[in-house]
């Protein structure tokens, strides 16, 4: 979610809590226990005729990440070197997104521990726009010093090993795959500023706020991954963009095909609609609930549901990871049991979501 449209979730999350959730959660995936995820079976072949003599689709973990930091100042000095003075430089120049370079190695040191595959990043800050920014606010970012062909966060968050393709005229939305996973079709660096496929909506913002990318898998098999970052908002006209977002995940991404059009899809991201409790109030959750759950084509990976875990300023679950052949367990970095924050600073406004994939 954005900090500019934080404004008006409380009064929607009391009209959702007060009674206009569905009955039941759709499509829920629960945990599974970890020596449930060594012992389990893969997919039994019933989605077409006759027996499916295809390879199943391989264990994966994944993570989504929205890097975009907190919604207010942070209080004291101890924090990382992170205080109000850098909060307003982060806000007014970094566009609110990851660029405190203490925060960026607390993060390369969580993802390193964390050992993912596939991670999709919202809010991630692009250094290209460094020039833009006056050099009294590059000490302690990471403009400091920065130069065209360095690395940007996201490489460096993620470390070596790695490919990162961001979304089409937003390099603030990237998806990177582990080499040892695969390779990203159609990138042949470590970096590829637009190397995902997307489309902008109209009147909804510049830029593909979903992107579709390729990745060829190691031994076998070809995963199409969706990344999201729906636009965020409380009004009718911003649920109606989600919607339409949402709509090129599943009916067309805009070269005829919906986002979501491979043998295995992966879709993960920062939704910024909780499909529970804001449906029936959302055009955007409505879409989702007309294409994710129970007796539908794709499940949620994660929890979702007024019990699930709160992944955005501790009230609504926006952040999501669903699939047509996953199933699998997740945890979140701070408020699941038994894992810690990415930072032990004030920083971060959404709990990324960790998910070890499982074929269904």
């Amino acid at each position: 979610m954005e900090r500019r449209a934080w404004r008006g979730l409380a009064a929607l999350l009391l009209v959702g809590i007060t009674g206009c959730s569905p009955a039941s959660t759709p499509g829920q995936t629960p945990d599974i226990p970890d020596d449930a995820l060594l012992d389990a079976s893969p997919a039994d072949g019933d989605r077409g005729a006759g027996p499916d003599t295809s390879p199943p689709p391989p264990r994966l973990r994944v993570i989504t990440f929205n890097t975009g930091t907190s919604l207010k100042p942070p209080d004291g000095e101890e924090n990382r070197g992170y205080g109000p003075e850098q909060w307003a430089a982060c806000d007014t120049w970094y566009g609110n997104g990851l660029s405190w370079i203490p925060l960026v190695e607390d993060a390369a040191a969580w993802m390193d521990g964390a050992e993912p595959d596939i991670v999709a990043f919202q809010e991630i800050f692009w250094p290209g726009d460094c020039p833009g920014i006056p050099e009294e606010h590059h000490p302690g970012f990471v403009c400091e010093g920065w130069a065209p062909g360095d690395l940007t966060v996201a490489e460096r968050v993620l470390g070596e090993e790695w490919q990162v393709a961001c979304h089409p005229g937003k390099p603030d939305k990237c998806l990177g795959v582990n080499r040892r996973a695969g390779s990203l079709r159609g990138c042949a660096e470590d970096f590829c500023l637009e190397g995902l496929e997307g489309f902008p909506v109209e009147d909804c913002g510049k830029g593909a706020r979903i992107a579709r990318g390729v990745v060829d898998l190691t031994g076998s098999g070809v995963l199409t991954v969706v990344s999201v970052h729906g636009s965020s908002g409380f009004s009718v006209e911003d649920g109606d963009c989600r919607a339409r977002q949402f709509e090129q995940i599943f009916v067309d991404l805009g070269d005829g095909e919906p986002a979501a059009n491979g043998e295995w899809n992966l879709i993960l991201g920062d939704f910024n609609v909780d499909p529970v409790i804001m449906a029936g109030l959302d055009a955007g959750a409505d879409v989702l609930n007309a294409h994710v759950g129970a007796g539908l084509p794709f499940g949620y990976v994660t929890e979702e549901g007024p019990s699930a875990p709160a992944t955005y300023a501790g009230y609504v679950r926006i952040d999501h990871v669903i699939s047509d052949v996953f199933g699998g367990a997740c945890w979140h970095s701070g408020i699941s049991a038994g894992h810690d924050p990415v930072t032990p600073a004030t920083a971060f406004d959404h709990h990324p979501a960790v998910c070890d994939l499982v074929p269904r």
